[in-house]
C-alpha cells in the first residue's frame, strides 16, 4: 500500500458505509477502508468496490498510515459504545490537527462530550447526520455535519461534493454548529420522519377501512397526491409499495406484520422536547403509535373482547379522499412547525446559531424527509430568519385557513370509523391549542394553587407577579416557591 495517498479514511463497511465510499469515489477521492470484521474489506473491495481507487486496511495502523495529512477519518458504526471504543482506538495513532468524524445516529449529548474531549488532546471531532438511506448515501445524501468548527474546512470539500444538490446544485450540506448540533438537527430530523411515517400509515388505514379501497387503488391514490403539495419521497415510495405483488400476486405489503421497530431517534427527540418544554406533541404520538404496534398479542386479544359503534364505510369517495389528503397536508405542517419550535428552543439552550432556512435546504434534497413542501420553509426563513413559528406566516396560515374544514371532517371520519388516528388528531388539536387566545390553563392554576400554595399570575395584573388565594379559609398566608421545571 502507497502511504499518505489517501484523502480519507471510513471505518464500518455495512450498507451505508459501503455505499458514502462508492460515492466519495465517484467524486475522484481516494477512500481507504477498514472494519472490524477485516474479512468484510476483502469482500467489499473483490465485489462492490471492484475497479475503483479504494484501498482496504486490515489494521487501524495500516488505515492511518494510508492517509493524507491531515488525517481524516470517518466513522459509520453503531451508535453509543461503539463509537466510543473506535475512537480510543484511533487516539494512540493520530496526531495533532487530525479529524475524527462520526457519521453515524450518535446522540448530541455523547457529541458535546466526544467534541470538548478530543479538543483537549489536538483532535478535530465532526458528528455529522447522514441522511437518504441506501440510495441517498450511493448518490447524494442529505449531510448535517456539526462539531469543532475548525474541523470544518477540511471536510468541506468532500461533503459538499457527494452531498445532494437541489435545482440550482446547491449542496444539501453545510455547516450546522458547535459540539452537537449537527446530530441534534439529524435526530429532530429522524424525529419528524416517524412524524410523516405515521400521518401517511394513518392515511392509508383511512382509506382501506373508512373507503375500502384496494391497494391497486391506493397505489393510484398515492401517485396521483405526489404529483401535487404532497410531492415527496415518502409519498412517492409509498405508492410504489402498494403496487408490489408477491409470487401469488397478493400484495406484499398486505403480508408484513403490523409490528414497528425503532432505533431510538424519535425516543430522543421527544425527551428533548420534555426537557425543553416544548409542546412537540405529534412526533411523541408518532413514537407511541409504534410502541402500540409492538403489543400485537394484546390487541390481537383485546380485538374479540371490546367493540365500537362505527358508521359504514363512506360512499363520497372523491371528496373523502379529498378531505383525507388534506387532513394529511395540514398535519404534515403541523409536524414541521413543531420540529422547528424544537430546534429554536435548543438552539437557545445550547448556544447554536442554527441557520434555519439552510436547515430546510439541507433537508430539500437527499434525505428521507425530502419534498416540495420544505422548498416554503426556506422561503419563510428567507423573509425572516427571526420567525417564531412557521404557522403565522403567510403561505402556510393559509393552507391551514383554507383546509382546516377539510381537515377536521378527515378527523371526524376516522373517529365515526374506529380507525386509529393519533397523530391527525394531535396535530389538529394542538392547531386548536396554538390558535386559542384563552386556554383553560387558568383553571389548572387555580387547582395547583388550592393543593399546592403554587401561585398564580393575574389577568389585571403585570407578569411577573405572582398570588397565592387562601382558597378554603383554613389554608395560611405562606405559599410555595415559584419556577417551572
Amino acid at each position: 500500500m502507497q502511504t499518505e495517498s489517501c484523502d480519507i479514511g471510513l471505518i464500518g463497511l455495512a450498507v451505508m458505509g459501503q455505499n458514502l465510499v462508492l460515492n466519495m469515489n465517484d467524486h475522484g477521492y481516494r477512500v481507504a477502508v477498514f472494519n472490524r470484521t477485516v474479512s468484510k474489506v476483502d469482500d467489499f473491495l473483490n465485489d462492490e468496490a471492484k475497479g475503483t481507487q479504494v484501498v482496504g486496511a486490515h489494521s487501524i495502523p495500516e488505515l492511518i498510515q494510508a492517509l493524507k495529512k491531515p488525517r481524516r477519518v470517518m466513522l459509520m458504526v453503531k451508535a453509543g459504545d461503539t463509537v466510543d471504543h473506535m475512537i480510543d482506538s484511533l487516539l494512540p495513532h493520530l496526531e495533532k490537527g487530525d479529524i475524527i468524524i462520526d457519521g453515524g445516529n450518535s446522540h448530541y449529548p455523547d457529541t458535546n462530550r466526544r467534541t470538548k474531549t478530543l479538543a483537549d488532546q489536538g483532535i478535530l471531532f465532526i458528528g455529522t447526520g447522514v441522511s437518504g438511506g441506501e440510495e441517498g448515501a450511493r448518490f447524494g445524501p442529505s449531510i448535517m455535519p456539526g462539531g469543532n468548527p475548525a474541523a470544518w474546512p477540511h471536510v468541506k470539500e468532500i461533503f459538499q461534493a457527494i452531498a445532494a444538490k437541489v435545482e440550482d446544485g446547491t449542496p444539501c450540506c453545510d455547516w450546522v454548529g458547535e459540539n452537537g448540533a449537527g446530530h441534534y438537527v439529524k435526530m429532530v430530523h429522524n424525529g419528524i420522519e416517524y412524524g410523516d411515517m405515521q400521518l401517511i400509515c394513518e392515511a392509508y388505514q383511512l382509506l382501506k377501512d373508512g373507503l375500502g379501497l384496494t391497494t391497486d387503488e391506493l397505489h393510484d391514490v398515492f401517485a396521483e397526491w405526489n404529483k401535487g403539495e404532497l410531492d415527496s419521497y415518502l409519498i412517492e415510495i409509498t405508492s410504489q409499495i402498494f403496487a408490489k405483488k408477491d409470487d401469488d400476486g397478493i400484495p406484499v405489503v398486505e403480508k408484513i406484520l403490523d409490528t414497528a421497530g425503532q432505533k431510538g431517534t424519535g425516543k430522543w427527540t421527544g425527551i428533548s422536547a420534555l426537557d425543553l418544554g416544548t409542546p412537540v406533541t405529534l412526533i411523541g404520538e408518532a413514537v407511541f403509535a409504534r410502541c402500540l404496534s409492538a403489543m400485537k398479542e394484546e390487541r390481537v386479544a383485546a380485538s374479540k373482547i371490546l367493540h365500537a359503534s362505527v358508521s359504514p364505510v363512506a360512499k363520497d369517495r372523491k371528496e373523502f379522499t379529498e378531505d383525507v389528503r388534506r387532513a394529511l397536508y395540514c398535519s404534515k405542517i403541523i409536524s414541521y412547525a413543531q420540529g422547528y419550535m424544537l430546534l429554536r428552543e435548543a438552539a437557545k439552550e445550547q448556544g447554536w446559531n442554527l441557520n434555519f432556512g439552510g436547515i430546510a435546504l439541507m433537508w430539500r434534497g437527499g434525505c428521507i424527509i425530502r419534498s416540495r413542501f420544505l422548498g416554503k420553509i426556506k422561503e419563510a426563513y428567507d423573509k425572516d430568519p427571526h420567525l417564531t413559528n412557521l404557522l403565522v406566516t403567510d403561505f402556510f396560515s393559509k393552507v391551514l385557513n383554507d383546509y382546516e374544514a377539510s381537515w377536521r371532517r378527515g378527523v371526524i371520519r376516522a373517529i365515526q370509523s374506529g380507525v386509529p388516528t393519533p397523530a391527525f388528531s394531535t396535530a389538529l388539536s394542538f392547531y386548536d391549542g396554538f390558535r386559542t387566545a384563552r386556554l383553560p390553563a387558568n383553571l389548572l392554576q387555580a387547582q395547583r394553587d388550592f393543593f399546592g400554595a403554587h401561585t398564580y399570575e393575574r389577568v389585571d395584573k403585570p407578569r411577573g407577579q405572582f398570588f397565592h388565594t387562601n382558597w378554603t379559609g383554613r389554608g395560611g398566608k405562606v405559599s410555595s416557591g415559584t419556577y417551572n421545571v
